[in-house]
């Protein structure tokens, strides 16, 4: 497959299509084109703001990521959308998956929306997200989005490869505060209050008071002090002042060095799991591995030996062959 670099690099949307399919693909041959490609781009990554959008179904985070996309793109931003969803790879259960959903960013010459599958290689969709994160940043995109369903591992996903992490909640005065994981409060750069509009503006003014003595609560190592806002994704009400809160986040961490130190710990911690990844895939294709497996198999499951010993053989054998 071949990629017009010089083409992917001035913005040009189909090269860009054209380079995450290749990032995409389960071929062996493209896999080794696409680290290649991407080697050869990474001087001009890293220099947009990456912010992870996470919430509940129903919380309106379509409605959010276009009003928020439509207004970086009035402010001379080109704005590029990824979706993450690794509970539905059949069905597209992202809300992203369909474009109609997002019809008017979609139009926009300054906008690029492309849903993470989350079948595949090595990685599933937590890698296919990161190397395309990096095309996005080789072609000009100055503000990625990174949205996920809101349940399950997805979310600690998101927050390991984004700058800023951003959980959009509802105007529940509070009710839905025992459900939420704490992990996740803490992973939090921010808890937007969206549909604060009609009936529901005192509501949400509340559930804002609610949050912000929650993460009061919350120990947060980092020089930010994760912030409670409101806002009406729908009327398009305080849009602005949400992107004037991650810009002067992205400020003051590119001033400290927190930003820098971020990404080279979530650099290392990536390549720490993809290590991980590829040594249990060395094991499971060695030969001899897989002809003792089913013996070891049964000794563990008969209590003939211990699980600690029968992993240790199998160890051994991998690099012994090796």
């Amino acid at each position: 497959m071949t990629i017009d670099i010089e083409a992917l690099t001035k913005g040009n949307s189909r090269a860009l299509a054209k380079a995450i399919t290749l990032v995409e693909s389960k071929k062996v041959e493209h896999r080794a084109q696409a680290q290649e490609l991407l080697e050869s781009v990474l001087p001009q990554t890293g220099n947009s703001i990456r912010i992870g959008i996470t919430g509940i179904p129903g919380v309106g985070k379509s409605t959010f990521i276009e009003a928020f996309g439509l207004y970086l793109v009035s402010q001379g931003k080109r704005v590029a959308v990824l979706a993450v969803d690794p509970s539905s790879p059949i069905a597209g259960g992202s809300i992203l998956g369909d474009k109609t959903r997002m019809e008017m960013l979609s139009r926009s010459s300054d906008a690029f929306i492309r849903p993470s599958p989350s079948e595949g290689s090595l990685g599933g969709v937590a890698l296919k997200t990161r190397e395309t994160m990096l095309l996005c940043e080789a072609a000009g995109y100055d503000v990625i989005l990174v949205e996920t369903v809101g349940v399950g591992q997805s979310e600690y996903e998101v927050a390991s490869m984004v700058d800023f992490f951003m959980v959009l909640m509802l105007p529940n005065a509070g009710d839905e505060l025992q459900g939420i994981k704490k992990g996740i409060m803490e992973l939090a750069d921010a808890l937007v209050i969206n549909k604060a509009d009609g009936e529901s503006i005192n509501l949400a003014t509340q559930t804002r008071r609610h949050y912000q003595s929650a993460l009061h609560l919350l120990r947060h190592s980092s020089f930010w002090t994760p912030q409670v806002m409101t806002c009406s994704a729908i009327k398009n009400e305080n849009i602005e002042a949400v992107w004037g809160m991650i810009s002067d986040f992205q400020v003051d961490a590119t001033k400290n060095g927190a930003l820098a130190g971020k990404r080279a710990r979530q650099a290392k911690e990536w390549m720490n799991k993809l290590l991980h990844e590829m040594l249990d895939i060395k094991l499971k294709e060695n030969p001899s591995v897989k002809a003792l497996l089913p013996e070891l198999n049964r000794k563990v499951t008969d209590g003939q030996t211990t699980p600690f010993l029968a992993a240790q053989k199998l160890i051994n054998l991998l690099f012994e062959d090796a």
